[in-house]
């Protein structure tokens, strides 16, 4: 059963794209194919944007110490945005702002935070030099 509803979602999504083109054509006239192209162009340049700054970004991460997977479903969610901007339609649009603005924090678990160091603790790396390595 949720395989054919999810079926008959995906079938009727490009009517109702069309649907909701069409009407919003009929209240803003031709820009709407401009609306279009410009969503798409911030939809590649997205995707551009994030394949240039992802591996960075995850090569910050660990060397930092913390997960990568905060980076990468900052990343993952950037990506999907971006396609759906690409795909032609209103709908696919605000779905996609509403996957770039919804927090990340929302779909995090609770306990996946770091505990706390103690007060008065600094952490850090040392090494010990020779004393005749410093002129002694």
């Amino acid at each position: 059963m949720p395989f054919f509803l999810a079926l008959i979602v995906l079938l009727s999504l490009p009517a109702l794209e069309i649907y909701v083109l069409v009407q919003i054509y009929h209240v803003i006239g031709g820009w709407v194919f401009l609306l279009l192209l410009a969503s798409a162009f911030v939809g590649w340049s997205m995707i551009a944007a994030e394949r240039v700054t992802f591996f960075a970004r995850i090569t910050l991460a660990m060397q930092s110490g913390r997960s990568p997977f905060g980076v990468l479903i900052s990343s993952g969610r950037t990506l999907l945005a971006g396609a759906l901007l690409i795909i032609p339609g209103v709908i696919t649009d605000v779905v996609a702002l509403l996957v770039l603005l919804v927090p990340a924090r929302l779909f995090a678990r609770k306990g996946s935070t770091p505990p706390p160091t103690e007060p008065g603790v600094i952490e850090g790396e040392y090494r010990r030099e020779h004393d005749d390595r410093l002129g002694r």
